[in-house]
C-alpha cells in the first residue's frame, strides 16, 4: 500500500509542480483546495484538473469564506491588487494568515487518513514578501505538529514537506516541464478573467520565469 500525502493544491503553477513532486515519489495524493473568498474561480477550475493530470486519489474543496474580515486584496474587492512589480515590503495580495490556516486543514485531514506528509507548494526566492512562505515559519509549524497530533504524541511522524523551498522561480519552471506538468493548465493570475491580466505581480514573476526558462 501506498504512503498517502495530503497536497496542498491552489491551481498555480507552484502547487502543480509540487503535487507532481509527490506523485515521482510516489505517494498516493490526497489532494486538498481551499474556495477562501479569493477574488476568481478560476484557479479552482485549475486545481481541479491538475488533481486530475497527477492522478489523485480524490480531491476536496474546502469552503472556507475568509471575506468575513478581508485584510487582503485577494479577499477584498476595495483593496488594489499591486501592478507596479514586486517591490519591498509585504504586498496588499497578502492574506493573513492563510498558510497557517491552510496547514491546519490539511493536517486534521492528514491524521484522519494517517498521512505521512502534507506538501506544500512554498518558496522562499521568487515569491511576493510573504512571511508565511519562509522556512522558519515551516520549521515552526514542524513543531506545531509534534506537538499537537495524536499520531505524534504516540510516536509517529507528519512532516511537512516543501520541495520548492529553495528554487528560483525559473528552476520550478524546468522541474515542471522535467515533471510533465501541464503549465498551460495552471493559472496564477491574482485578477481572473479570461485572459491573465500579465500585470500583477504573480504574473509578472511567472511569465518572466517562462521566458527565462525558454518558453
Amino acid at each position: 500500500m501506498k504512503q498517502r500525502a495530503v497536497v496542498l493544491l491552489s491551481g498555480g503553477l507552484d502547487s502543480a509542480t509540487c503535487a507532481f513532486e509527490v506523485q515521482a515519489a510516489g505517494y498516493a495524493i490526497h489532494a486538498l483546495t481551499v474556495a477562501y473568498g479569493q477574488r476568481h474561480s478560476r484557479e479552482l477550475v485549475a486545481a481541479q484538473r491538475i488533481a486530475e493530470s497527477v492522478g489523485a486519489t480524490e480531491h476536496k474543496v474546502v469552503q472556507l469564506d475568509l471575506t468575513l474580515w478581508g485584510g487582503s486584496a485577494l479577499t477584498d474587492a476595495s483593496i488594489g491588487v499591486p501592478t507596479q512589480g514586486v517591490s519591498g515590503g509585504i504586498p496588499s495580495t497578502y492574506v493573513p494568515a492563510r498558510n497557517t490556516i491552510f496547514l491546519g486543514l490539511a493536517l486534521g485531514w492528514a491524521e484522519v487518513l494517517d498521512a505521512e506528509a502534507i506538501y506544500i507548494g512554498v518558496n522562499d526566492i521568487d515569491y511576493s514578501g510573504y512571511p508565511d512562505c519562509r522556512p522558519e515559519f515551516i520549521a515552526a509549524f514542524q513543531r506545531v505538529v509534534e506537538l499537537a497530533t495524536r499520531r505524534t504524541v504516540e510516536g509517529g511522524r507528519i512532516e511537512i514537506k516543501t520541495p520548492l523551498q529553495e528554487l528560483s522561480k525559473v528552476q520550478i519552471v524546468r522541474r515542471a516541464r522535467e515533471l510533465g506538468v501541464p503549465i498551460d493548465e495552471t493559472w496564477s493570475c491574482y485578477m481572473g478573467g479570461e485572459t491573465p491580466c500579465g500585470v500583477c505581480d504573480s504574473c509578472r514573476l511567472r511569465e518572466e520565469a517562462l521566458a527565462a526558462a525558454g518558453g
